[in-house]
């Protein structure tokens, strides 16, 4: 796996997301992938950061697995959750 700074989680090589391994402040600078990778907005503790730019449309992917698509641009760095992530679960089951 790519070194991290102690501030994110790389979980799985393949995943284009990061996790916060702690609440990261707006503008912070962070080193992934031996780049400096710089926090656009305030994130909280276990919230998902673009490892790289991501496509509208592209699958999110972490623990190597997709989670979601992403529904917006997502630029490296910046704050992946409800307002630019979509699930693509399928329930396979209904309420009685």
């Amino acid at each position: 796996m790519a070194s991290s700074d102690a501030g994110v989680i790389l979980l799985a090589p393949a995943d284009n997301c990061v996790v916060a391994a702690r609440a990261l402040a707006a503008g912070e600078t962070l080193e992934l992938d031996g780049a400096p990778l710089r926090v656009a907005t305030a994130v909280e503790l276990g919230h998902k950061l673009a490892r790289r730019a991501i496509a509208p449309g592209e699958k999110v992917l972490k623990y190597g697995a997709p989670i979601g698509h992403a529904t917006a641009a997502i630029a490296r760095g910046e704050h992946i959750h409800l307002h630019n992530l979509a699930s693509d679960w399928i329930p396979t089951w209904r309420k009685p």
